[in-house]
This record gives structure tokens, sequence and C-alpha cells, in this order.
């Protein structure tokens, strides 16, 4: 097959006399810019330009990445009224080279940050405008889409009380990391520490840690119903979701049987497994049999009195010979903790939201809200973690519930449309 531009230079090469050296020199720079691939076109930039829109409802904007191919999975964070942050977990966009629009009536800045398999986001919203972030994918194109939708101040002012801003630079793994390989002087980058943080922001393995167990029977409710018994079923369910809906991620179970596991070795199973979330299931109890209803908790200073009961319980380890161990974890311990792992803390926070919406929406439930408390189970578990307190078994109504087919069935669905939900919102594919 005949091509009108290689030929010539073909031809011009094979009589090197006609151009002289120089010519000669040109005309091979020619041919190999041709046959060989351009050195931008190596680094092809999956996210090309960022743009924004009126949404067509005109209840607020559309902020528009244009990619050439869609992103492994993505996560919109918001805490401000005026930052929206973002991850998109894609290995091949260089954040040096994204075209911006010049002028924009939804931000005022965005800026891009490396982080492992892929890039941070900060949008800056302008001034005197309130919008809520929610990012989907275009069902026309590979572009991911942040909807700005607009709501009233003190309504964001309270969605986002409280809350931390992500620090990219947490994320961020030194060329020193990436470079020096397996130990084995050659330079190897298999199973560096950027390839094991970027395997950890896969999401398929959950790790179900259904609490108490063996001589420990957690609490003991209405006709003598003991919470280490409706825990363990209520896990196997919850498991037995993602086993048939979720075929890509593992479950691996803290205990799948009665039996005593103490509360720092329930984080290292976790850990040893590689777990991307933690759930912790609990039963609720108290010295009345009024309370009823579900609570989340991530790990946190507790900042109310319920918190902390709930947390002084969930602490307390039973010996074989009933003796109890009231285990504690210091302010400074949790400092520490939340400072090297802010990213999961904030996770955590996201998907018990999301298990409190599932319970109080969709399964009817009572929530007592999502709290935070020194739980020394979350702690050992280096991975978004969130204990579930699934009811009052002190209650006798709850207790009846709680121990019937019907009662967990709801409560592990709930749980699991949670766990689905965050996946395909923030997990890939």
């Amino acid at each position: 097959m005949k091509c009108k531009v290689i030929d010539p230079i073909l031809k011009y090469l094979n009589s090197p006399s006609k151009w002289g050296h120089f010519g000669s020199l040109l005309a091979i720079c020619l041919f190999l810019s041709f046959v060989l691939p351009h050195p931008l076109q190596a680094q092809d930039n999956s996210l090309q330009m960022v743009s924004t829109a009126e949404r067509s409802d005109g209840k607020g904007q559309v902020i528009r990445f244009h990619l050439k191919q869609p992103v492994d999975s993505f996560e919109v964070y918001q805490p401000d009224v005026d930052l929206i942050q973002m991850t998109l977990y894609e290995d091949n966009i260089d954040t040096t080279d994204i075209e911006l629009p010049n002028i924009s009536s939804a931000f005022d800045e965005i800026s891009f940050y490396d982080v492992p398999a892929g890039i941070g986001i900060d949008i800056y919203i302008t001034e005197g405008k309130f919008y809520d972030g929610k990012a989907y994918h275009d069902g026309n194109s590979d572009d991911l889409l942040l909807g700005l939708t607009k709501v009233d101040k003190t309504e964001l002012e309270y969605l986002t009380k409280d809350t931390e801003p992500i620090i990219w630079s947490s994320f961020t793994i030194t060329e020193k990391n990436i470079l020096e390989g397996n130990g084995d002087g050659e330079g190897n980058t298999e199973n560096t520490d950027y390839d094991q943080t970027r395997d950890k922001m896969k999401f398929d393995v959950v790790v179900i840690d259904p609490g108490h167990g063996g001589h420990d029977p957690g609490s003991i409710g209405h006709r003598n119903v003991k919470e280490k018994h409706i825990v363990l079923d209520i896990a196997k369910k919850v498991g037995g979701y993602i086993n048939e809906y979720m075929p890509n991620v593992k479950v691996v179970y803290t205990r799948e049987t009665d039996k005593f596991i103490e509360l720092e070795e329930r984080g290292s199973i976790a850990n040893e497994a590689e777990g991307d979330l933690f759930i912790s299931i609990h039963c609720n109890s108290h010295s009345s049999h009024q309370p009823y209803g579900t609570e989340l908790f991530f790990l946190g200073l507790e900042r109310s009195e319920s918190a902390l009961e709930v947390m002084k319980r969930e602490n307390r380890v039973v010996r074989p010979n009933n003796d109890t161990e009231q285990r504690e974890l210091s302010q400074e311990e949790l400092l520490v903790y939340e400072l090297a792992n802010s990213s999961y803390i904030a996770a955590s926070e996201q998907i018990a939201g999301m298990m409190e919406y599932q319970f109080d929406e969709r399964a009817q439930r009572h929530s007592r809200g999502v709290k935070q408390g020194r739980f020394v189970v979350l702690y050992h578990a280096s991975m978004p973690a969130v204990l579930v307190e699934t009811g009052f078994i002190s209650n006798p109504s709850e207790a009846r519930y709680l121990t019937s087919e019907r009662g967990q069935t709801y409560i592990a669905s709930a749980i699991f449309r949670a766990i689905r939900n965050y996946k395909e919102n923030n997990g890939n594919p």
C-alpha cells in the first residue's frame, strides 16, 4: 500500500545526494515523526477540559469534566458552604494539562492535586452562591457531571457543620516511595507503597464484624435474648446479600460462629484481609424499656452522654471468669489517628450517613442519628469503619423485631443497600 507522505520521504532517503547530509537528516526526522508515536500521545490525558453551564431546570449549575474515557470511580465531599471536593480515580490524568473555563458564575477557583490512582479537586464556590453538589456519569458520553443544586444558606451550613476539608497532601506518595521498588535493588515497582495505596482504593473487600461472641454475650435483653446471636444472624444476612448481588466484592467475617474475638484482633483481621470497609454490628441496651431506634457511629470524640454510654459499653470486654475489663482510647491516641487517617474518618461519616438514610427512609426505622465515639474496635481497623447499633434489645418490642426473620431481613438489607450505594457512588465498579 502506498503512502502519499511516507513514500516521497523514502525516495529521498534512497537518494541522499539530492539533499546532502542535512537534507537526509531532515528527511529521517520527518519520517520518524510520522511512524513513531508522538511523546504527547503517550501521555494522552483522559481529562481534557472542564466547562460549566446553567441547568435546564434553572435550579443551579452543572460542571462538566470532559473525559476521553470514564473514570474508574469518584467521590464528592462538601466540607463547607464555599468548598466542594472531589476525587477522580483514573491513572491517566495529568493535572498540568487541563483546560479550564475563563469565566464561571459557579466557582471562583478550581485546583487539582495528584493522589494515588487519581486526582483530588478543590472547587471554591463563588461568594454568595450556595449549592449542594452531586456527581454522576453523563448518559450520552464518558463525561462526569457535577450537579450544583441551589439550596438555602442555613440548610447548607447545617449539612456542612463540624466537617473538615480533605488535606490532599495526606494522600501524596513521595517520589522516593514510588522509585524504591521492593527492596531488591533493581528498581522493581511491584508491591510499592503506591501500588498498595492504589489497591486499597479499590472497593472489593468488605469486613463484617458481628460484635461480642463466645463467653461474651453482649447486651442481654427482653426474655433473655443475647446480642451476640442477633448480630451474627444479621451479619450473615448482610454477607449473603453482598455475595449474591455484588459478586466482585469479597466478604470477610471477623467471626462466623459463636466465638469470642478480642477487640484489637477484629481490626487486625480486617487489616490482614486488606478490607475497604469495616462494619461492626451491635445491639443497643438501656436501663429503661423506652428507648428505641438505630444509631450509627464512626471514630471520633463523643459529644453526647448517650454516645459516651454506648462507647463505654462496646469497649467493655467480658472475660471467661465473668470479670470485665474496660478498654480505653485516649484523646491523644484519637488525635494521632485523625491526623494520619482523616480520609478514612470522612468516608466513615459518609457511609454512616448512607446507612442512616436506609434505616430511616427505606426500612422505616427510627434513627437516633450519626454520632462519634472512641471505639477500640474501629480504632484498630485501618480503613473506613462504622459501628451499627441495630436497635434496643432492652425494649420488648424491639427485641421481638430484632429476633424475627422479618426484622433481621430489613436491618440487613438496609446495611447492604448503603454498602452497595457507597460502592456505586464512590468505589470502583
